[in-house]
């Protein structure tokens, strides 16, 4: 059976919906908080608080990385794209997933040799001294801050779509209840605690998933060709709806726009500090290779799911009636799950669609549980534990746990105050950081023996520096219908992304840093990254440093 452009087919009645759904939402967050509980380390337990003392079998902590990795932006955003712009879209979802093959094959195992605990100790392996560590923790809340903002935001939208309520104060409510909610998961269950709502999280995403899928390509006779054709016919765009440039067409350079934007995801996604973490929760190197692996199946699987779905959603409900819920096309996931049950809408099929908004909520909650968790380490144990006297395991357990807090208060704060604008240029800067500034400190510092604590600052704050002055200037900011300010006009970069210069620029950076340092700072960094050599390549004497 093929879809058409026109309206959207019944759904279940709005009053059920909305009240079965709250109630899954209510039954979730019970559980998942109770979990915490349960799981939570002891108040001296270092190890536990931030690696779960490794305890995590290679298939849970695949699960729990490629949890982290699929965020509720992704969903919703990379959902949006594929139903919007076609082609286009399933470009952005396999770059996705190429990004974790990249953390798996290059960085993984030095990582987890390198650090222990937070980013700052990986870099700070090889190159030891408070400056590293700051600078790292800086990097990390400012790559991470953005991202949380669109979940956080994007709690409230969804909810006001699932629940049926337009009322803004009821919205910011929302915020600032889910924020509490993940501040609490991060507090209370460290790294153990928020990997098993990782795999929560990701199996009920996967299982909705596959099943709308199903039930779309079923609509369509089994035949995908049917269901692209619909799509394309539902789009509004013809054939160029698949057909690469669509979504960077309006641009001066559509090619090396694309180029910019797919760079950026591959390097940006893989060296975000909250997935790169999941490393450290590895036992040795032989379970963090299956635990990628494991990782890399996941999100593989999940990228045809969501591509079916955006696609199901053009085709079924249109562009107009996806672009009238949400400029952006954010809803496009909910919009193509709710199609697929066809106009006659049994209980099963009420439930089902429960369970998809279940995931989705629980996917929020997830991933900034993950994300401030990953800042609230990094500010405890990289720079507060390093001032003057080394903490005791109890004093720096507490410090993180008031981290975790102090990130997520003013993260909330800020939330209520952005939702209202497009949250794309949000997400976008996060991996913009983490590709220009984040990628070329792992690489080096890994990798290079020359490479010098000059250079690495120069890396990360000069990389940071390049995008935050970039950004501004890009159309994703100002100058479009779908910017976040579209009556201002200061787009003078004609990107979507800054990686076309920023990346370049951080690389750049850290070999003139290294070179300004002079053969005297080199020779040295070379002596001691020998020293550091195998720990980091083979991970001899990992524990207990």
């Amino acid at each position: 059976m093929t879809g058409s452009g026109g309206p959207a087919p019944s759904v279940p009645p709005a009053a059920s919906v909305s009240s079965v759904s709250l109630v899954a939402f209510t039954a979730v967050a019970t559980l998942t908080l109770l979990l915490c509980v349960l799981t939570g380390p002891d108040r001296d337990d270092l190890d536990a608080f931030y690696t779960g003392y490794g305890s995590l079998s290679p298939l849970r902590n695949g699960l729990a990385i490629a949890g982290d990795y699929i965020s509720a932006a992704g969903v919703l955003g990379t959902g949006g794209v594929i139903a919007l712009c076609g082609y286009d879209g399933v470009v952005l979802a396999l770059s996705t997933a190429l990004s974790l093959m990249l953390l798996m094959f290059l960085l993984a195992e030095p990582l987890r040799n390198a650090g222990r605990f937070t980013m700052g100790d990986a870099l700070a392996r090889r190159m030891p001294g408070r400056s590293v560590r700051i600078a790292a923790c800086a990097v990390t809340v400012a790559a991470l801050l953005p991202l949380m903002l669109v979940q956080l935001a994007g709690a409230g939208q969804l909810m006001a779509f699932v629940l049926g309520f337009s009322n803004e104060s009821v919205r910011t409510c929302c915020v600032i209840g889910l924020g509490a909610l993940m501040i609490s998961y991060a507090a209370i269950g460290g790294m153990k605690g928020t990997a098993l709502i990782q795999i929560l999280k990701i199996v009920m995403l996967l299982g909705s998933g596959t099943a709308v899928a199903l039930l779309i390509l079923h609509r369509f006779a089994w035949d995908p060709g049917a269901l692209l054709a619909a799509a394309a016919r539902g789009s509004g765009a013809g054939p160029a709806y698949l057909h690469s440039g669509l979504q960077f067409g309006a641009g001066p350079a559509p090619r090396l726009d694309m180029i910019s934007s797919e760079l950026t995801i591959v390097l940006g996604g893989a060296c975000l500090p909250h997935v790169t973490m999941r490393m450290y929760a590895a036992a040795d190197a032989r379970q963090v290779r299956r635990s990628m692996s494991w990782a890399v199946s996941g999100v593989a699987l999940f990228v045809p799911i969501l591509s079916v779905v955006g696609f199901g959603a053009t085709a079924l409900v249109g562009r107009a009636a996806i672009t009238a819920a949400d400029p952006q096309g954010n809803t496009a996931y909910l919009l193509g799950s709710r199609a697929a049950f066809g106009t006659h809408v049994s209980a099963a099929g009420t439930l089902l669609f429960t369970t998809v908004t279940t995931a989705l909520f629980l996917t929020l909650l997830a991933s900034v549980a993950g994300m401030i968790l990953a800042c609230a380490n990094s500010l405890a144990h990289d720079v507060l534990a390093g001032r003057g006297r080394q903490l005791t395991a109890r004093r720096e357990m507490r410090l993180a746990r008031v981290c975790a807090l102090a990130t997520g208060v003013p993260t909330v704060l800020l939330a209520t105050l952005v939702q209202h604008h497009s949250l794309q240029p949000l997400a976008t800067l996060s991996f913009c950081l983490g590709a220009s500034a984040l990628a070329p400190a792992l690489v080096y510092g890994l990798f290079w023996r020359r490479y010098t604590r000059a250079g690495l600052l120069c890396t990360l704050v000069g990389g940071t520096l390049t995008v935050l002055v970039l950004m501004p200037g890009t159309n994703l900011v100002s100058g479009t219908p779908g910017a976040a300010f579209p009556h201002a006009d200061l787009n003078w970069f004609p990107f979507t992304t800054t990686g076309i210069v920023s990346i370049p620029a951080g690389f750049l950076l850290g070999w003139l840093g290294t070179v300004a340092s002079g053969r005297r700072g080199a020779a040295e960094q070379r002596r001691q990254y020998e020293a550091v050599e195998s720990r980091i390549l083979a991970g001899t004497n990992r524990r207990g440093t």
